[in-house]
C-alpha cells in the first residue's frame, strides 16, 4: 500500500503542479483513480488525504474532490509580488528600488501594483494576486489607521503559505503580522521638542488622519507639547485625508492666519504637506521662517523653487525596501524573523525654522 499511494499521491501532485489538472478542476474519482491503479479505495483516499493536508486539493462532500487554488503557490515562481499606495512619485520610487536591488540579486522579479491609497484597489490587488502564482508579497497598506475589513483576504495568503511584510503601516487588526515601519511618533516629537526649543509657543499640527504613520506623527506631537509644557489644543490641529491632502491644509491654515490666530510654527505631516503650506503662508504675505518656522518628514526635498530646506527627519528610503526584501526572503525559507522592525528617526537640518523673536 505504502508504493501505491505514495505514487498516486506524486502523479496527481505533478499533474496539479503542471497545470494538466487547473485549480476548480474536479480530481478523478476514487473508484477510477482505484482502478487506474489497481489498488483499494482505501490507498485512493490516503493519498487524497495527503494532498489536501498540503493543500493541493478539497474534498465537497457529495461531489468529490477538486483542485485547490492554494496549488498555485507550491511552484518557485521566483515573482514577488509589491503593492504600494503610490509608485512613480514622491519617496516611492527609492523604497521600490531598495526592494528591487535585493530581490534581483536573488533572482526574484517584481510585479508591480498600485493602490493610489483606495482601500477597494488594494481588494482587487490582493484578489489578483492570490490568482497568481507568486512566492511572496510586500505590501503598503491603504488608509492603514481605517478598520480592514479585508482581512480574510490575508487570511487566505495565510492559508496558502504565501508570506508577506508590511511596510510604513500595518492595520490595527494584523500588529501581529510581520511589519517594518519607522518610528513616526519619535521623528515628530523631535520636531516638535525642536521648535519648542527655538522658543516657539503657539504650534500647529498638521497631520494625517487615514494612515497610521498620521496618527503616530501626531502623538509625537502632542507628547512634545506636554513635556514642553504647552497645553494641547485640538484648535492647533488641521486633519486631512489622502483625497484631499492637496488643497485642505492648505485652505484652512489660510483661514486661520486670515482669522488672526497667532501662530509661529508649524509640524507638517510630511514635506510635500510642508511645500504647499508654505506657499499658502507667502500668498498670506508672511515669511518662512522669519514670521512661521516649518518642519517636514520624510526628507523628500522636492524642488520647488521656494529656496527653502526643510528642517525634517530622514527616510531612510531604499534601506526599507531592502530591510522589508531581505525579512520577505527569509520568510520564503522558512527561517524565523523579527515581527516588528522598527527605524529610528534622524532629523536633517534645514533652512525652515529660526529662533522666536520676542
Amino acid at each position: 500500500m505504502a508504493l501505491k499511494y505514495l505514487q498516486i499521491e506524486e502523479d496527481l501532485k505533478n499533474m496539479i503542479l503542471s497545470e494538466e489538472i487547473r485549480p476548480g478542476d474536479r480530481l478523478p474519482s476514487e473508484n477510477v483513480l482505484s482502478g487506474r491503479y489497481s489498488v483499494s479505495r482505501q490507498t485512493v483516499r490516503k493519498a487524497l488525504s495527503d494532498l489536501e493536508n498540503e493543500g493541493y486539493v478539497y474534498a465537497v462532500h457529495g461531489s468529490g474532490t477538486f483542485c485547490s487554488i492554494a496549488s498555485r503557490f507550491k511552484k518557485d515562481s521566483k515573482d514577488i509580488a509589491v503593492v504600494m499606495t503610490y509608485l512613480s512619485d514622491y519617496i516611492f520610487p527609492k523604497v521600490i528600488s531598495g526592494i528591487d536591488s535585493v530581490l534581483t540579486e536573488n533572482g526574484y522579479s517584481i510585479i508591480l501594483k498600485n493602490t493610489n491609497n483606495s482601500r477597494s484597489r488594494e481588494i482587487k490587488c490582493l484578489e489578483e494576486l492570490i490568482e497568481k502564482n507568486i512566492d511572496g508579497i510586500i505590501i503598503e497598506p491603504s488608509k492603514s489607521n481605517v478598520f480592514c475589513k479585508h482581512k480574510d483576504l490575508y487570511n487566505r495568503l495565510d492559508k496558502y503559505g504565501i508570506p508577506y511584510v508590511f511596510i510604513q503601516g500595518v492595520y490595527s487588526v494584523m500588529e501581529d503580522k510581520t511589519h517594518v515601519l519607522m518610528d513616526d511618533e519619535k521623528g515628530a516629537y523631535l520636531l516638535t521638542e525642536y521648535l519648542i526649543g527655538l522658543g516657539h509657543k503657539n504650534i500647529i499640527g498638521v497631520f494625517k488622519s487615514d494612515d497610521s504613520q498620521g496618527q503616530n506623527r501626531h502623538k509625537g506631537y502632542a507628547k512634545a507639547l506636554a513635556e514642553g509644557g504647552i497645553a494641547y489644543d485640538p484648535e492647533n490641529v488641521i486633519w486631512f485625508y489622502t483625497e484631499d491632502r492637496a488643497v485642505h491644509p492648505y485652505v484652512l491654515l489660510q483661514d486661520m492666519i486670515r482669522s488672526g490666530k497667532p501662530i509661529d510654527a508649524i509640524v507638517a505631516y510630511n514635506d510635500q504637506v510642508a511645500y504647499h503650506l508654505i506657499k499658502a503662508i507667502r500668498e498670506m504675505g508672511l515669511d518662512v521662517p522669519g514670521d512661521i518656522s516649518i518642519t517636514g518628514y520624510d526628507n523628500s526635498q522636492t524642488v520647488t523653487g521656494t529656496g527653502i530646506s526643510l528642517t525634517t527627519v530622514a527616510h531612510p528610503q531604499e534601506e526599507l525596501g531592502r530591510i522589508a526584501a531581505q525579512i520577505l526572503l527569509k520568510m520564503i525559507r522558512g527561517e524565523k524573523v523579527e515581527k516588528r522592525v522598527i527605524i529610528e528617526p534622524e532629523i536633517i537640518w534645514g533652512n525652515s525654522c529660526s529662533e522666536k523673536v520676542t
